[in-house]
């Protein structure tokens, strides 16, 4: 008897380890292996206050990553997001300049800036079938073009409120940044919003074949939109916790945010093409991009030298798990 419990149980564990992504183990294994080679480098890297501060900046990408995650499940891309997460900032910090009820709608504005860019994207990649690339890239340029004329092409003037800097910056929770929190709660609605959802089911759906999709019944027009919105509005609401931990918003703040956000999603086993991934692989593909650019930076590597190696490993990554059949 216990013979045949041992082997059901062996049986049990070969299939889970079937079952794991074979990209999500590999991020894990590589985020260890980044570990090891930062405490060589500083006996600090390994610290409990460190590791924090890293998993702190890296919620930021997450939040960000996670709307890009919607999209790129339809089979799409977001292009978008740099001055979707500067609009977000900007118009937040401006709300919050006009007194007590400003101070209290800056937040909720900031993201409905980034909701309607996204709520036009979604229109024109569903309703207008023009290829998502495109219309991206244009709205990023529209979005670009009103923030420069808003700003008069100078660094915004307007400070990011009270409460920006306290969901930034502060601990509702004794040791744990209320950023880190902000992600887990966004990731939990994530993982539920695509698992327990029957637009979660959609949007794989449509990733798979948005045709057979259409053919079921879902209305796929609608899904794409609606992820579409929710990648604006989390692009904006990753740039109002931007401008809260730096006080303030800046021109051209959410550039360095597009192809991590991208490389996340992709290096965490989320296809390219769509139609399947899973938002534990986008966490690992956070916290790995997250780790890339820290030990570079404890390494002293020079600038060109950092540029080459993350281009490096994010390129290699993508070319062995971003380009298998669904």
């Amino acid at each position: 008897m216990s013979d045949a419990m041992a082997s059901q149980q062996a049986h049990r564990g070969i299939a889970m380890l079937r079952r794991i992504d074979p990209a999500v183990a590999a991020s894990f294994g590589c985020i260890l292996l980044l570990l090891l080679v930062g405490s060589l480098y500083s006996r600090s890297f390994l610290s409990p206050d460190y590791l924090l501060q890293q998993l702190k900046v890296a919620s930021f990408l997450g939040v960000i990553a996670t709307g890009m995650m919607l999209v790129i499940l339809l089979g799409q891309i977001d292009l978008s997001v740099p001055w979707v997460v500067t609009t977000g900032a900007m118009m937040a910090c401006a709300v919050a300049s006009h007194g007590t009820a400003g101070v209290i709608l800056a937040i909720p504005c900031g993201i409905l800036c980034g909701a309607a860019i996204g709520f036009l994207n979604g229109i024109g990649v569903a309703y207008l079938r023009i290829p998502s690339m495109i219309i991206t890239l244009a709205t990023n340029a529209v979005a670009q073009g009103l923030m420069v004329a808003y700003t008069g092409g100078f660094s915004p003037q307007d400070s990011a409120s009270k409460a920006m800097r306290y969901l930034a910056t502060g601990n509702v929770v004794p040791g744990l940044p209320n950023a880190v929190l902000v992600w887990a709660i966004i990731g939990a609605a994530a993982i539920w919003l695509l698992s327990r959802t029957t637009f979660g089911r959609a949007i794989y759906a449509i990733g798979n074949r948005e045709r057979a999709a259409y053919l079921s019944g879902i209305d796929t027009r609608r899904v794409t939109m609606l992820a579409f919105a929710l990648s604006g509005a989390l692009s904006a609401f990753g740039g109002v916790l931007l401008a809260g931990y730096a006080s303030k918003a800046a021109q051209s703040m959410g550039d360095a945010y597009l192809l991590p956000s991208i490389a996340a999603v992709v290096l965490g086993g989320t296809h390219i093409l769509g139609g399947r991934g899973s938002y534990l692989g986008t966490v690992a593909g956070v916290v790995l991009i997250t780790l890339l650019q820290s030990i570079l930076s404890v390494m002293q590597i020079s600038e060109a030298g950092r540029q080459l190696i993350y281009g490096a490993v994010i390129i290699l990554m993508l070319l062995i798990y971003g380009r298998q059949k669904v």
